[in-house]
């Protein structure tokens, strides 16, 4: 098992973490049996944007096999979010058609094309005191290794430079190892949304 190196992104990054995102697109697991006709699918929504438009919160892990792994935040998810429908969700919209038919039916891809028409910017209470974001995800080759803390360290540390109040993140509701990782970190419960499998837990952590 090779050692890894925590670096900024940098352009060219984009396929290698739209893989990750891919491979931990199952609440955590593998997602790439569901998402094989349009494997980025996911990477547009929670890689790209971060890497276009917030570089200096950016974090990808590396080994000598390739990327394995990011941390990504944005310092104030309301002007992220609004930059996001402004400039980043047309291109996508216009590119992938918004899915008909009855949405129980929808197939995961055609799930995540809907997002991109139909998005949600959703920031759980109270904002002031958690109005910036982090998003993280490694490849198992790279987890129980302590990297993903010291990338989440790393970007606390920029948000706690730039004056930042604190942070929260979203988690799959089934993704369990994901909850306790954080609560060690020192995250807490601020709440829970969504119905059934796609119940999402937020987590803030004040700074």
């Amino acid at each position: 098992m090779s050692e890894c190196v925590i670096r900024p992104a940098r352009p060219g990054d984009e396929p290698g973490a739209y893989y990750v995102c891919l491979k931990t697109g199952d609440h955590g697991n593998d997602g790439e049996p569901f998402y094989r006709e349009d494997p980025d699918a996911l990477g547009r929504i929670f890689v790209g944007p971060y890497l276009a438009y917030e570089p200096e919160l950016s974090l990808i892990l590396e080994d000598k096999e390739g990327i394995c792994g990011y941390a990504l935040g944005a310092f104030d998810s309301k002007t992220f979010y609004d930059r996001y429908d402004a400039e980043w969700r047309p291109g996508l919209c216009a590119q992938f058609p918004a899915p008909k038919g009855d949405p129980t039916k929808w197939s995961r891809v055609e799930r995540v094309h809907s997002w991109y028409h139909d998005a949600d910017y959703f920031c759980p209470d109270p904002y002031d005191e958690y109005p910036s974001h982090l998003h993280i995800d490694l490849l198992p080759r790279a987890q129980g290794r302590g990297y993903g803390r010291r990338m989440l360290q790393q970007l606390m540390d920029r948000l706690r430079e730039r004056n930042s109040p604190g942070a929260h993140l979203g988690l799959s509701e089934r993704n369990t190892r994901a909850f306790g990782f954080y609560q060690r970190l020192g995250f807490r419960e601020l709440t829970r949304t969504g119905e059934a499998d796609a119940r999402v837990i937020y987590m803030g952590k004040r700074l």
